[in-house]
């Protein structure tokens, strides 16, 4: 009978327990958030493409450099 108290007060593996909980909550998060990211990209009017963007912010730049 002490040796099941002894199991049932044992505390070494809850530390483990806690932590696989808090990265199962981070992972579901993340997988979350990227769903709702890739959905978002998806639905966009146009394709999002970073050269395009950079070449636009350039030329503003340049534009209104020379106006001013």
């Amino acid at each position: 009978m002490n040796s099941i108290n002894k199991f049932f007060k044992e505390e070494s593996g809850q530390g483990a327990a806690e932590y696989i909980l808090l990265f199962g909550g981070v992972i579901v998060i993340a997988l979350l958030a990227l769903t709702i990211y890739r959905s978002y990209m998806e639905t966009s009017d146009r394709s999002l493409k970073a050269k395009d963007d950079i070449i636009d912010v350039r030329n503003t730049i340049l534009h209104n450099r020379t106006h001013v």
